[in-house]
């Protein structure tokens, strides 16, 4: 007679394994932010290499930005379908043969192809990076380990922002832009013997269904409001900073405000180091009053709005307290923007995040490119001959603030609709007046 099987152990969640998987997952993902920004610190130097226009260099950042945000829902289907570790893998590796594609050619369409394929590798990275995190973590520590895992990963952009650019100046672009693409080639040996999609024992939710069914689906993912909400979260939040970090930032320091590159390179890191502190707060009060989250969202949007508006219309060149107060600003919008991934995941089923994580990316990128664009082609109005001053930089930076009204507004639209489903449901968010009434002002 055959003996019963022994009883599986059930799994521990967040033990020293999940922080050796998120650990790597995360070193990939700064590896990933580094490969994103590397274009926006050598804008000035690809201008020269290239032969071209302010338009035609951040038309560099903007196919990689479209094809970053055109892939998400591919990738989230392929996240759901194949796990996390083959998605960072794949990623890393299409990172990789991006930036060694770009370090050897001086051709525009070359280029273009490089940007391309760095753009869908990247687009694979981060949300298979916290995908890891409610497998592997208790709920509980979920959303302080999401934004932890956004805002460390940051850490990447100081990499291009001091070390690539020291590389980039003393050694030229082919030695800065081939060293980065082997930094993504051992992240992927990294992820390959370190990370797995789920802990032994506890099955990985997979998703085998007939591709014809996959648009309807995605329909029914993309209209639940707390998607839209999610969507709206990260590009009103997230846009800013995604122009300044990937394109426009280095670039109006220098040539615009008239920064040395250490200082400006300095202005970059606050970018990081805000966000290292901002991180964990806002991951907290999420946490904590999960009913608040859109609230908080739409103050530190505010905390965007104020000093962008404050800029445009300074007289003459910002003082650095304004610039610092600025980049504290998007900044912080970026473990806002995560925030946004939150609002899928208290909603939606658990083998469908994947899918819905890529929809609420491509809010934020969308909103990127659309400004990194637009920002290029003001610029190249104003300035045709390529010399960049600061008027034409203020002009250019003020065609962000009604993509933010826009994105407000959808982040509005998008609450109420998710307001009413969850009273529907028994679930009723409280007005202010009877939250300040009843003193339960102390604990929201």
């Amino acid at each position: 007679m055959t003996p019963p099987a022994a009883p599986q152990a059930t799994p521990v969640l967040g033990g020293p394994r999940a922080r050796i998987v998120w650990i790597a997952a995360l070193a990939a993902y700064a590896v990933a932010v580094l490969q994103r920004t590397t274009m926006g610190v050598a804008g000035l130097e690809a201008t020269e290499r290239f032969g071209a226009s302010a338009t035609i260099v951040s038309t560099f950042v903007v196919l990689q930005l479209a094809v970053y945000a055109m892939f998400q829902i591919p990738a989230g289907v392929l996240l759901d379908r194949y796990g996390s570790r083959v998605t960072l893998v794949a990623g890393a590796l299409l990172m990789a043969a991006g930036q060694l594609l770009m370090s050897v050619t001086d051709e525009v369409g070359v280029a273009m192809i490089a940007r391309i394929v760095l753009g869908a590798g990247d687009a694979l990275t981060f949300s298979s990076a916290i995908r890891l995190v409610p497998a592997w973590f208790p709920a509980s520590r979920v959303p302080l380990l999401t934004q932890l895992t956004g805002i460390l990963g940051q850490v990447g952009q100081i990499a291009s922002a001091v070390p690539f650019v020291a590389v980039l100046t003393v050694h030229g672009w082919g030695a800065a832009f081939s060293a980065s693409a082997s930094l993504s080639a051992i992240s992927a040996v990294m992820i390959l013997f370190l990370v797995r999609a789920a802990p032994p024992g506890m099955p990985r939710p997979r998703v085998r269904q007939d591709l014809r069914r996959i648009p309807l689906v995605l329909a029914r993912i993309v209209r639940h409001p707390s998607t839209q909400l999610g969507f709206f979260t990260h590009y009103t939040a997230g846009f800013t900073g995604i122009a300044f970090s990937m394109m426009w930032g280095y670039p109006y320091l220098t040539a615009g405000e008239g920064l040395s590159r250490p200082a400006a390179s300095a202005v970059m890191t606050v970018l990081v180091v805000v966000a290292v502190i901002a991180g964990p707060l806002i991951g907290a009060l999420t946490q904590r009053h999960p009913l608040r989250r859109s609230t908080l969202v739409l103050l530190i949007v505010a905390a965007i709005v104020v000093p962008l508006l404050a800029l445009v219309l300074w007289p003459g060149p910002a003082p650095m307290w304004l610039l610092i107060v600025l980049v504290a600003g998007f900044s912080i919008g970026g473990p806002a923007s995560s925030v946004g991934f939150d609002f899928p995941r208290t909603d939606l089923a658990r083998h469908r995040l994947g899918t819905a994580t890529g929809v609420v990316i491509m809010g934020g990128f969308i909103g990127g490119l659309l400004a990194i664009l637009l920002i290029g082609v003001v610029l190249d109005l104003m300035r045709p001959d390529g010399d960049y001053d600061l008027h034409a930089f203020r002009v250019a930076f003020a065609v962000q603030l009604p993509l933010l009204a826009i994105g407000v507004l959808g982040m509005l639209v998008s609450r109420r609709t998710l307001r009413r489903r969850m009273a529907a449901q028994g679930r009723e968010v409280p007005p202010w007046r009877d939250v300040w009434r009843s003193g339960r002002w102390r604990r929201l």
